[in-house]
């Protein structure tokens, strides 16, 4: 558990994203989680087109529409429940699962 981080499990609303850092392998992996139709999902917060972070352009993770998740630099745009790139250079391509337990008022995400 020293490389999780814990959220405040009621702190992050529906259509919310939060950024962190992960270490993993003696290194800190950039990470957010999204709050999607009340369920959080985390993932590495690297686009599988180019590998920048989804957020290097802008101030958020989100389309413009605040219902999917968007990389600012090249325009791929991603299912916030799954990952899977929708539209854009990568189609079919995944963000990197985070795993998400709950412990009491808690989230906890860790690296695999």
């Amino acid at each position: 558990m020293g490389n999780d981080v814990r959220l405040q499990a009621g702190a992050l609303a529906p259509g919310q994203t939060v950024t962190f850092s992960l270490a993993r392998a003696g290194r800190s992996l950039p990470a957010f989680a999204v709050n999607h139709a009340g369920m959080v999902h985390a993932y590495v917060n690297a686009c599988p087109h180019a590998g920048n972070r989804l957020d290097a352009r802008a101030a958020t993770l989100l389309s413009a529409d605040g219902r999917l998740l968007a990389c600012s630099v090249h325009g791929a745009v991603f299912a916030p429940d799954t990952g899977v790139c929708l539209e854009g250079p990568c189609p079919g391509a995944r963000l990197e699962r985070l795993g998400v337990t709950r412990d009491g008022e808690h989230l906890v995400i860790s690296a695999p």
